[in-house]
């Protein structure tokens, strides 16, 4: 399958189509787990690193957060909104500078995880085109020039 990444300005929200629930189904909870960890780890080593927290606490703390939205949306427990409240997480995301060129390397990093994966294709568009435009909601700083 083509990873393409679409192009996406800051503020703008487009139509969003939640994963296909057998995403999870085929992964299951600790398979989305492993996979968010492995998302992360990636990052973590990327220019972006510094919109991640410093202490290896509050690193595996961001991974649980994420994996436990992943979960959710993805039609399984309830995780984030249990331990978080409601996700919006454009509001959560609001204190970082979140830049085109971020998002690119966010997304490059799933591609890297993705691609390798024992997955139906069908299954990963469906995750990967969520992704793709749910990252679009996240920009909030234009990159500078």
């Amino acid at each position: 399958m083509e990873f393409n990444i679409t192009e996406g300005q800051v503020g703008t929200r487009p139509p969003v189509v939640k994963p296909d629930a057998r995403v999870l189904e085929f992964l299951g909870e600790e398979g989305m787990r492993q996979l968010i960890s492995d998302h992360y780890d990636l990052l973590k080593q990327s220019n972006i690193r510094g919109l991640f927290p410093p202490s290896e606490e509050g690193f595996q703390l961001a991974k649980k957060h994420s994996a436990d939205f992943f979960i959710q949306i993805c039609g399984g427990t309830r995780h984030f909104d249990q331990s978080r409240g409601k996700p919006m997480m454009a509001a959560r995301h609001a204190p970082f500078a979140i830049t085109q060129e971020a998002r690119r390397v966010w997304l490059e990093s799933y591609i890297m995880i993705l691609k390798p994966l024992d997955m139906p294709e069908n299954l990963k568009e469906s995750f990967w085109n969520y992704l793709d435009v749910f990252s679009i909601w996240m920009m909030n700083t234009t990159d500078l020039d």
